[in-house]
Parts: C-alpha cells; sequence; structure tokens
C-alpha cells in the first residue's frame, strides 16, 4: 500500500503524523511511505532521517494526496486538504466531527474512509490512541494555566505554588480520566489546592486510593461545580464523550461568581468544549477574555510539544497503521472490533452515532459499512 503523510497546515501545528520509525516499520512490511518535504520539521525529523527510513520525499502535498492509498495525520484535514481527497482512499487522523459539520459535510461528499483516532477502543474500554495526547494536553494543562493566571496576560497574578505566608491557587478540574488525573498530578506537584470533579464514583474512590493527600476529590453534582467553580483560581475542563459533544459544564452565569481574573483551561475544545463561553484558540492568539474570566481554548495544545507529542502518538499509532496497511481497512477492521471502532465515514455515509446525534445526521452501523 502506498501511505501517503502530508505536512500539517494547521495554525501552529508542528506535530507530524508519521515518525521515521513508523515509516521504517511500514517499508519493512513491504509498503510505500510517501512524506511531503519538510513534513516533520516541526517534531524535529528532517527529510533526512525519512529517506534513511525507506520512505520517499515528495514536493507537494498534493502529490501526497493524489499517489497515497491511506493518508496518515495528525489533525483533522483542513478545507483544502479535504478537497483533495478521493472516493476508496482511507484517512487515519484525529476527526472531532461532533463539533465541526463543515468538515463532515466534506468528508461525506469525498467517498473516503475515514477512521479517527479519538474513537478507537481497547479491550479495556479506554481510548489508546487518544490517550497519548490526553496525557501530554493533562500536563500541559496547569503550565498554560498559570501562564494565563499572570497579570501580564490578564489574569488575577496569582502564582499557582504560593509563597511562605501566601496560600496557592485553588485549581479546580472537571473530570478524572486520563487528562483530569495528569492535570491534578502536576498542578499539585506545582503546590496548588487542587479538588477533582467527577460523577463516577468508582473513578473518585480509585484517585483517593491511588493518590491519597495529592489532591482532593468531590462528587460532580450541579451544586459543587458551582459552588467549586466560584472559589477558584484556574478551573481545568476534561470532560470527555467518545466521539460526541462535549458537555456544557460552566455556564456563562456562573462566570458572574468567578473571581476577576481566573483563569479557564477548556481541554475538551476539540470536541467544542465544555465551557459555554469557549472557542477555540490558537497558539498564537491563546487566551481571550469573557466577563472579566480569561480562557485558554488551544485546540492542538500537545503541538506546543511537538516532539514528545508525534514521538507519543506515533508509539500507540503504529500498529494499528500498519494493520490497515497490511490488510486493507476491511478485513483489519472486521477482525479487530477495537480498529472498527474508530470508523466515522465511509463512502458517503456517517458510521459513528454519537457524531450523528450531535449533528442530526443519519447513520449505519459499522456492519453495514462493511459490505458497501
Amino acid at each position: 500500500m502506498k501511505i501517503g503523510c502530508p505536512k500539517e497546515i494547521k495554525p501552529q501545528e508542528f506535530r507530524v503524523g508519521l515518525t521515521p520509525h513508523a515509516a521504517a516499520e511500514a517499508v519493512a512490511n513491504g509498503h510505500e511511505v510517501l512524506v511531503e518535504t519538510n513534513a516533520g520539521v516541526g517534531s524535529g525529523f528532517p527529510d533526512d532521517d525519512y529517506i534513511k527510513a525507506g520512505a520517499k520525499i515528495v514536493p507537494t502535498a498534493e502529490d501526497v494526496f493524489a499517489e497515497a492509498e491511506m493518508i496518515v495525520k495528525v489533525k483533522e484535514p483542513q478545507a483544502v486538504e479535504r478537497k483533495r481527497l478521493r472516493e476508496g482512499q482511507v484517512l487515519f487522523t484525529y476527526l472531532h466531527l461532533a463539533p465541526d459539520p463543515e468538515q463532515t459535510k466534506d468528508l461525506l461528499e469525498s467517498g473516503v474512509t475515514a477512521i479517527a483516532y479519538e474513537t478507537v477502543t481497547d479491550r479495556f474500554g479506554g481510548l489508546p490512541l487518544l490517550a497519548p495526547m490526553s496525557e501530554v494536553a493533562g500536563k500541559l494543562a496547569p503550565q498554560v494555566g498559570a501562564w494565563t493566571l499572570q497579570k501580564a496576560n490578564g489574569g488575577r497574578g496569582v502564582l499557582l505554588g504560593g509563597v511562605p505566608g501566601v496560600g496557592p491557587a485553588k485549581v479546580v478540574v472537571i473530570g478524572g480520566g486520563v487528562v483530569g488525573t495528569h492535570a491534578a498530578r502536576v498542578a499539585a506537584g506545582m503546590g496548588a489546592e487542587v479538588t477533582v470533579l467527577d460523577r463516577s464514583l468508582p473513578r473518585l474512590r480509585y484517585l483517593d486510593d491511588v493518590f491519597g493527600r495529592e489532591f482532593r476529590t468531590r462528587y460532580a453534582s450541579a451544586g459543587n461545580n458551582a459552588e467549586m467553580v466560584a472559589e477558584a483560581d484556574m478551573v481545568i475542563g476534561a470532560v470527555l464523550v467518545p466521539g460526541a459533544a462535549a458537555p456544557k459544564l460552566v455556564t456563562r452565569e456562573q462566570l458572574k461568581t468567578m473571581k476577576p481574573g481566573a483563569a479557564i483551561v477548556d481541554v475538551a475544545i476539540d470536541q467544542g468544549g465544555c465551557f459555554e463561553t469557549s472557542r477555540a484558540t490558537t497558539h498564537e492568539k491563546p487566551i481571550y477574555e469573557v466577563d472579566g474570566i480569561m480562557h485558554y481554548c488551544v485546540a492542538n495544545m500537545p503541538g506546543a510539544v511537538a516532539r514528545t507529542s508525534t514521538i507519543a502518538l506515533g508509539n500507540a499509532t503504529m500498529p494499528f497503521m500498519i494493520a490497515l496497511a497490511n490488510k486493507g481497512w476491511k478485513k483489519a477492521c472486521a477482525e479487530d472490533a477495537h480498529l472498527m471502532a474508530g470508523l466515522n465515514v465511509h463512502a458517503g455515509k456517517l458510521t459513528y452515532e454519537a457524531v450523528g446525534v450531535a449533528l442530526g445526521l443519519p447513520t449505519i452501523s459499522t456492519d453495514e459499512a462493511l459490505k458497501i
């Protein structure tokens, strides 16, 4: 199979969909790898690394899309990229379709088979291709939140860990999954007073058992949420409903109860965000203010640490990519229900129910998709 990796063109996105090690693995399995020139430079991988791995460097993205049978990326295809997709081609990348009707429409019209990293599952009920970036984003969230809190950026001017005689910042993390756990650990490590809110009692028990007094936990009822948000210097949104739009857990009315200059970090922004006032931003202009509250809503947070993120993502996606290339997408998905869970679009049909519900579109089952 011809596997193509174009350079990412989303603003301030420095990751790359294919590492040289992944390219070498694909070549060793008998596949041809096409990489757009300079695609890996932002992650510290020059073209020579890919050439040594056996890949072919091609001059333009148009060449990659025109020749490749499978496109491997990081971020969802941008409008100009979607025009290059064609019927019968496989697209393997993050999609986040639920809050993105335009992308969904274009993918359906293209006839492409689109498999989304964020909905591939594992036997433990986890999301193995989302987890590495969730870990990165979770660890970054307190770091960027601390920067947002600085007075020069419009924040309260509060130091996360405080100093002797001055108390630490209060950080509230909504969601105790992968993102929330890593965010809480880092914020606590920076000296903040941290509380994690979650609706799963088993998860709260797990966090208490594993992390003890490192941070506190509370049940995420509407009343607790409102109380904790009002007291917080920083609120980190870390709620995920796989493949679906993120629930809005903090309303604009609740912003009025928050301390002036408090910071919101919405890690769920890829799925539409879990704050009513959230809108996607970029690393170039990451923060904005609403009602005196500073919002950090960068939609590709892990892109800020591109090398770490690219290697972590490549480690996770490589086995699935090789399976798709070795067997073809239909056989690979038929033999692996967890990979099948990643199928979102095929031959003009939507195949992921949560996306259909979010966008009001009809869906077909993945079993039906295999027959098309």
